[in-house]
C-alpha cells in the first residue's frame, strides 16, 4: 500500500494516473486504508461509500481517455445529491433518504472520472459553525482532535485536512466552505451566487446558498472550480456567463492589485493572533507592490444580524416540506394530521433547526414581517450597494476568515456566541460575490488561522491570482508573525 499517494494533492495526484505512474484502484486503496486509520477520531464521513468507489476505480484505469479528474477520490458534503446513496443532511428526519438522482455538480465530477469516496458529516441541514449540531456525532479537528473543524462543512474539510480524500465539495450559506477551510488549514472558495449550480443542493436560504471546493491548494481549488461551474438550465438562478480556465489565470504575470481591507476598529474583537497575523501580511503585500487602502465600509456590521434574519426565514420556508407525509421520517403509530407534522417534526429535527425555524417563522408572521424580514432584505440591498461602490475603487477586500482560531468542542453551547464565528463571511453571501479562504499562518500551539479575500460578482480569476501568489510567499516564509521584523 503507497501510503505517500494520500499526501498528493489533486493535481499531483490526477497527473500521476494520466501518466500511467499509479492506478485509480490503488488509489483508492491507499485512501480507503487513511479512512479506516482516521475516521475512529476524525469521524468525518456519515457513509463510506468503499465498494462504490472501488467499481468506480476499475473502470477509470480501462478507460483510454481519461477525465480532468480521473481517480481521485472526493467527499461530498452530505447535503448534496448523490443518486443511489444516503443523503440526510446529517438529520434523523433524513436518515434514511436515498435520492433517486445526482447533483449536478456531482453529475459534472463524475464525467471527468473523479470517485465519490463517502458522504461527509455537516451541521444538520447546514445550520452551524462547528459541525456539533449534526444528529449523528460531531467531527474533530485534525490539528486538535478536541477542537471543533467549523461548520457547516466541517467533515468535507475535517476529510482532507486529514487525508481521507483529496478535496472535497461544500456547501456555503453564511461561511460554511470558509470558515471550515480557516480552521483546518485548507483552501475553501465560496463562488459568486449563480456560478454553481444549485440544482440537487438540498436548500437552507436558497438565495444565499452556493456549493464550492475545499483543497490543500490554490490550484486544486482552481481545477475543481473549472469542472463544476457554469450554466445550468435545472436551475433557475444559475448564470449564463463563460467559465474561463481559472489555473491558466494562476500563470499570469504579475498583477499590481488594490487592496481594501478592515481598518482595526472592525477587527477588534478578534484574537491577538489573528490581528498580528492579517496587519504583518497587508505590510508584506504594500512592500511587494500592492497598495493598501483602509475601507469605510459602514455596512458592515449590519450584516451579521441581517443574515440572521433572512437566512432563518428562507430555511423556515424551505423546511416547511418535511412533514411526514411525502417523504423522509415519520412519526410512527400517529393518525390524527395536526398531531402527525407536529411530532415528525419534533422529533426528525434537533435544537437548532427548530430554533433556526422559529426565529423564520417569527420574522415572517403577519404584524412583524416588515419590521424584521423586509428591514432585513432593504438592509441586504443597502449592503450590496456599498460593495458595488467600494469595488469601484479597490480590486480586492482582504479580512481574516474567522474572529479566533478552532474552538473547543462544546465551548459555544450559547447560540449567539456561534453566530458571531460569521462575523466575517456572512456578508458576501448577501451580496453574491464570490470570496475564498486561504491558510494565512499557525498559532504557537500550531492551530491554523484564515485570510478571505473577496471580488466583485464573477472576479474568480482575480481571486485565484492573488490567493496563489500569497499562497506561494507564505509557503516560503517560516512564520509570518515575523514578517514585519524583514527589510
Amino acid at each position: 500500500m503507497n501510503s505517500r499517494l494520500t499526501e498528493l494533492t489533486l493535481i499531483e495526484l490526477t497527473e500521476s494516473i494520466h501518466r500511467g505512474e499509479v492506478k485509480a484502484e490503488e488509489v483508492v486503496e491507499a485512501y480507503l486504508s487513511k479512512i479506516n486509520e482516521k475516521e475512529p477520531q476524525i469521524k468525518a464521513f456519515i457513509t463510506v461509500t468503499a465498494d462504490l468507489a472501488l467499481e468506480q476505480a476499475k473502470k477509470i484505469d480501462n478507460k483510454k481517455e481519461k477525465g480532468k479528474l480521473a481517480g481521485a477520490p472526493l467527499a461530498i458534503k452530505d447535503n448534496i445529491l448523490t443518486a443511489g446513496i444516503r443523503t440526510t443532511c446529517a438529520s434523523r428526519i433524513l436518515e434514511n433518504y436515498i435520492p433517486p438522482y445526482n447533483a449536478t455538480v456531482v453529475n459534472r465530477l463524475l464525467a471527468e472520472d473523479a470517485l465519490i469516496i463517502g458522504k461527509t458529516n455537516l451541521d444538520e441541514f447546514a445550520m452551524g459553525s462547528s459541525t456539533e449540531n449534526s444528529a449523528f456525532f460531531p467531527t474533530r479537528n485534525p490539528y486538535d482532535i478536541n477542537r471543533v473543524p467549523g461548520g457547516s462543512s466541517g467533515g468535507s474539510a475535517a476529510a482532507v485536512a486529514s487525508g481521507e480524500a483529496v478535496a472535497s465539495l461544500g456547501s456555503d450559506t453564511g461561511g460554511s466552505i470558509r470558515q471550515p477551510a480557516a480552521f483546518c488549514n485548507l483552501v475553501g472558495l465560496k463562488p459568486t451566487y449563480g456560478r454553481v449550480s444549485r440544482y440537487g443542493l438540498v436548500a437552507f436560504a436558497s438565495s444565499l446558498d452556493q456549493i464550492g471546493p475545499l483543497t490543500r491548494t490554490v490550484e486544486d481549488a482552481a481545477l475543481m472550480m473549472e469542472v463544476i461551474a457554469g450554466y445550468d438550465p435545472h436551475d433557475s438562478t444559475s448564470a449564463s456567463v463563460p467559465v474561463p480556465s481559472y489555473r491558466l489565470a494562476l500563470k499570469g504575470e504579475k498583477k499590481v492589485f488594490k487592496i481594501g481591507y478592515l481598518p482595526e476598529e472592525k477587527i477588534k474583537e478578534v484574537t491577538p493572533e489573528i490581528k498580528s497575523a492579517y496587519f504583518n501580511l497587508l505590510n508584506f503585500l504594500e512592500r511587494e507592490g500592492f497598495a493598501c487602502e483602509a475601507l469605510d465600509l459602514k455596512l458592515w456590521d449590519y450584516a451579521l444580524p441581517c443574515y440572521y434574519l433572512i437566512a432563518p426565514s428562507e430555511a423556515s420556508s424551505n423546511l416547511a416540506r418535511y412533514d411526514g407525509i411525502r417523504y423522509g421520517f415519520r412519526y410512527p403509530g400517529e393518525h390524527n394530521l395536526k398531531s402527525l407534522y407536529a411530532l415528525t417534526r419534533t422529533v426528525g429535527f434537533g435544537p437548532e433547526v427548530k430554533r433556526r425555524i422559529l426565529l423564520g417563522t417569527f420574522a415572517l408572521s403577519a404584524g412583524y414581517y416588515e419590521a424584521y424580514y423586509g428591514r432585513a432584505r432593504h438592509v441586504r440591498y443597502l449592503i450590496k450597494e456599498e460593495f458595488r461602490k467600494t469595488f469601484a475603487s479597490v480590486d480586492v477586500i482582504l479580512t481574516p476568515t474567522t474572529p479566533e482560531p478552532p474552538f473547543y468542542l462544546g465551548a459555544k453551547v450559547e447560540p449567539i456566541s456561534m453566530y458571531l464565528s460569521d462575523y466575517f463571511t456572512v456578508a458576501a453571501n448577501l451580496a453574491g460575490l464570490p470570496a475564498i479562504s486561504l491558510p494565512m499562518a499557525l498559532t504557537e500551539k500550531g492551530l491554523p488561522l484564515g485570510l478571505q479575500i473577496m471580488a466583485p460578482p464573477f472576479e474568480e480569476e482575480r481571486i485565484f491570482w492573488l490567493a496563489f501568489f500569497i499562497e506561494k510567499k507564505v509557503k516560503s516564509k517560516r512564520n509570518i508573525f515575523n514578517w514585519k521584523e524583514e527589510k
